[in-house]
């Protein structure tokens, strides 16, 4: 039972669970676990994701996406009212910052969590149909890039994302957090059989476009030129670049023309410079 903190305490009014033990079950869906691990979870049909600050709950929810539970600050409790109110079935716990930190391990930005079911993934055809401009990650394994793209791609209205099998979670709760809830406004799923996937995209009617510091690469502006009705957009690992065979799959191997010796743009830089130019 929530401890009492005078006539009625924000615990109380919210209908918030005051926790004090980082041990305690009803804490575990927030504690300890990678999130490989609540991907898996029998929680939701297809596994659960933390979102993190209150402006990215919220817009997981303008979303769709159905919470499975909070985890608050105090001082965050009240102003996150109407929307538990919105979902008085979804329980509510709360805590001091210390236990929070302690819970999931991190310093809570700005003071509040949510467990959120996963959507069912979308089939990637009907990501493509009626997209005129989308981008395509391929093994990029660092979150704070897939956070930083997807936003990019919502800011510049990038149609959709496609993320290959070994590419970093786009719901990893620092994508997610990176992104500023972007993540959530941008179509996006996996496609697993890749890069043989790039056939998928040929036969919609895609020009399959390569961003690659390789010898015979047409310029930025070169694409642009062409005026391409539909295009998609790939970037590869933030080291290696795109897989060899993938290079062998594409249409147009594509460079950003560089001066002063500088040889490359971190991804992030490079897709919304690419974004920008093609839109």
């Amino acid at each position: 039972m929530a401890e009492s903190h005078g006539p009625l305490s924000s615990f109380e009014a919210v209908g918030a669970v005051e926790l004090t033990d980082p041990a305690d079950p009803r804490a575990e869906v927030f504690s300890g676990l990678t999130d490989a691990a609540l991907r898996r979870r029998q929680d939701a049909a297809h596994g659960i994701y933390l979102a993190e600050s209150s402006l990215v709950v919220r817009r997981a929810l303008d979303a769709g996406h159905r919470p499975h539970a909070f985890f608050l600050a105090h001082r965050y409790l009240d102003s996150m009212a109407d929307v538990f109110a919105a979902h008085p079935d979804v329980p509510v716990y709360t805590g001091t910052d210390a236990l929070l930190a302690s819970v999931t391990g991190f310093h809570l930005h700005r003071g509040a969590l949510a467990a959120m079911e996963r959507p069912v993934p979308r089939p990637v055809d009907e990501l493509l149909t009626g997209a005129r401009r989308i981008a395509v990650l391929e093994n990029v394994s660092d979150h704070t890039n897939v956070g930083a793209i997807l936003r990019s791609a919502a800011a510049i209205g990038i149609d959709a994302v496609l993320v290959t099998p070994l590419c970093a979670d786009p719901f990893y709760r620092r994508s997610i957090r990176v992104s500023m809830g972007a993540v959530f406004r941008v179509p996006w799923t996996r496609i697993d059989d890749w890069p043989v996937g790039i056939e998928v995209l040929k036969d919609a009617g895609f020009t399959v476009a390569g961003m690659t510091l390789g010898h015979g690469a047409i310029t930025l502006d070169d694409l642009v030129a062409e005026e391409h009705e539909r295009l998609a957009l790939v970037f590869g690992h933030e080291g290696a670049g795109l897989a060899a065979e993938t290079e062998q799959w594409l249409d147009r191997r594509v460079t950003i023309p560089m001066m002063n010796e500088v040889d490359s743009l971190n991804v992030a830089a490079a897709a919304a410079i690419a974004f920008y130019v093609t839109r």
